[in-house]
């Protein structure tokens, strides 16, 4: 845990204890937590994943690369009418939250599966992972790897 994001918590006016299980949700998916544009930020080996954001009327978890995200629960949807990339799973409860904890934490490891194939978009062919244009994704010694050279995942 970051003390940044200890204290940004800590002076949030809203959606506190949603944005905190949010965070446990993340964490427990082995991303590294950092405070960025003012607001927590999750990443894995350097890139951007997941941002935290409270607003007016809901909190939100923003997937930054969210259009290639596999969302099989249907809980990720567009910021805005003419949004392009990032999509936010929107909460206004923490049972919510806790509600759909195992979908979020599918979407974070997806998200992190897209990192791992260059952006691209991940998904199954014939009971297979793989990326678009039919890079395959596999497990190797219990970590996911893909492409060349094997590159780790977090998770299983």
């Amino acid at each position: 845990m970051n003390p940044k994001v200890d204290a940004f918590f800590e002076r949030a006016p809203r959606w506190r204890e949603e944005m905190e299980k949010l965070r446990s949700i993340v964490l427990g998916c082995g991303l590294n937590e950092e405070l960025k544009w003012g607001k927590p930020c999750y990443t894995w080996e350097g890139k951007n994943i997941v941002v935290i954001q409270g607003f007016k009327d809901y909190c939100a978890l923003l997937f930054i690369k969210g259009y290639l995200v596999n969302d099989p629960s249907g809980i990720l949807v567009k910021t805005g009418p003419n949004t392009r990339v990032g999509r936010q799973a929107r909460f206004v409860d923490v049972k919510e939250v806790g509600r759909v904890a195992a979908a979020l934490k599918g979407c974070v490891r997806s998200a992190v599966d897209v990192e791992v194939v260059g952006g691209k978009k991940v998904g199954v062919k014939g009971g297979k992972v793989v990326a678009k244009g039919g890079r395959k994704v596999g497990v190797k010694g219990g970590r996911k790897v893909a492409g060349k050279g094997g590159r780790k995942v977090v998770g299983k």
